[in-house]
């Protein structure tokens, strides 16, 4: 099977029958795509990275399956590249051997795919993620609030909870449409209003207040707003539907097996019949 790296259309070998094969429709590549950038996250936790660079990798991702299909090159394959040179970048070097022996893969397979990564991020590395911004807001905000002791206790908690909902937001499409400290005030103004910690509107009039922009209090309310319109909408892929988009994945890139997967359970379903005929007959 070859697929054409302009179109993105599929051309098979003439013994191979097309007519059942049905390509991934835009929703259930996007539940791929959501599944691997969690596995991203479950990687660099494992090997206690930084989340800068668990955020270098993520937003990788998405940067590369903005030009391919996950029916051209093989996600999971392209998660851990993109987990490998984001290290490289954050100059938190590991090698793709240990790297590999770390996840049980081969380490060949980060290697070969190197270069097709880099050259579809036309070699720009230099991204931006919102952690750093939310500890700059976390650090001013001290100040706003004129932290005493309980005070400063409850900005940590608004910190750390920023920090897990600036997670859910690197699955959704937020890091491409929006700079890292609209991110982090979306994060902070949804944990806010969970823990009331400060008067949000009143720090946001502060903020306005010591730069020049074109952007107005409204505008930038509603980037906030739609930013966590995204987060509410995220859907995460069950077990079930991982199962059943693996297979279809499978299938794209060979046809041939969905031919085998049906023979077997034929066959399985033939057996199973059998033995409960078998099991009437003896009783």
């Amino acid at each position: 099977m070859k697929v054409n790296p302009v179109d993105g259309s599929i051309d098979l070998p003439d013994h191979v029958d097309s007519s059942g094969v049905k390509p991934m429709s835009y929703e259930e590549e996007q539940l791929i795509r959501v599944f691997y950038e969690q596995k991203i996250q479950e990687v660099c936790t494992a090997f206690k990275f930084p989340h800068k660079i668990q955020a270098t990798a993520i937003i990788y991702f998405k940067r590369f399956y903005l030009q391919w299909s996950v029916m051209e090159h093989q996600p999971k394959n392209i998660m851990l590249t993109c987990v490998y040179a984001s290290c490289k970048v954050e100059e938190n070097h590991v090698s793709a051997e240990e790297l590999g022996k770390g996840i049980q893969q081969d380490h060949e397979i980060i290697l070969n795919n190197e270069m097709v990564l880099l050259k579809s991020l036309d070699f720009d590395l230099i991204v931006y993620a919102p952690y750093r911004s939310i500890e700059g807001f976390i650090d001013d905000l001290e100040g706003f609030c004129r932290a005493g002791n309980g005070a400063f206790q409850r900005l940590k908690e608004l910190h750390q909870m920023a920090i897990s909902h600036a997670d859910k937001m690197m699955l959704t499409d937020a890091p491409l449409l929006y700079t890292p400290g609209q991110l982090a005030l979306a994060a902070l103004h949804k944990c806010n209003d969970i823990l009331k910690v400060f008067d949000f509107e009143r720090y946001l009039e502060t903020i306005f207040s010591r730069q020049h922009s074109n952007c107005t209090i409204e505008q930038f309310v509603q980037s906030i707003n739609a930013i966590n319109y995204l987060v509410d909408q995220l859907k995460m892929p069950s077990v079930k539907d991982m199962r059943h988009l693996d297979r279809k994945l499978r299938h794209c890139w060979d046809p041939s097996s969905r031919d085998e997967h049906k023979k077997k359970e034929k066959k399985s379903k033939h057996k199973s019949k059998r033995t409960s005929t078998d099991a009437q007959l003896h009783s």
